[in-house]
């Protein structure tokens, strides 16, 4: 694992957005400070990148550095996940977004905590805005063996 002042190279602050690029050995520090940034509010965390980019893995070290101790898988065919802490995992893989707001996912935003949604869009995200909705994109793009996090606050 790269020391701490090794990663500080690898991150930009770019207008309002914070770009890291790093490896999965480094991915905990990403989640610190998503958990620095998310922590005690309730927000939609749009989660938006290529098949296998890594949008789970985050979600995954995301739950963990929370202290929460749940398995987390993506729930591509369930839908949505509910773990400790008030944290929700969402994935529109394989719906469409008039699915996902005819079964009802749209109201469970307004449960208090963290929802994290894998294939949010910018269909989802004009939605969000017209009903008021804080939210948050999360860019994983994939670099070979490493990956770039821009985080759009």
């Amino acid at each position: 694992m790269q020391s701490a002042i090794n990663f500080e190279r690898h991150k930009e602050q770019i207008l309002n957005n914070e770009v890291f690029i790093c490896g999965i050995d480094e991915i905990n520090d990403i989640a610190l400070r998503l958990k620095s940034i998310l922590e005690d509010k309730d927000k939609i965390v749009l989660l938006r990148g290529d098949l296998a980019s890594g949008k789970t893995t985050l979600v995954k070290q995301i739950v963990k550095v929370f202290g929460c101790n749940d398995l987390v898988t993506s729930p591509t065919f369930s839908l949505q996940s509910c773990y400790e802490k008030n944290i929700f995992h969402y994935d529109l893989y394989n719906k469409t977004l008039n699915e996902f707001i005819s079964l009802g996912m749209l109201e469970e935003f307004e449960k208090n905590g963290l929802h994290f949604v894998e294939w949010g869009n910018d269909d989802l995200e004009d939605i969000l805005n017209d009903y008021g909705f804080e939210y948050m994109n999360i860019k994983i793009k994939k670099l070979d063996r490493l990956r770039e996090y821009t985080i759009e606050t």
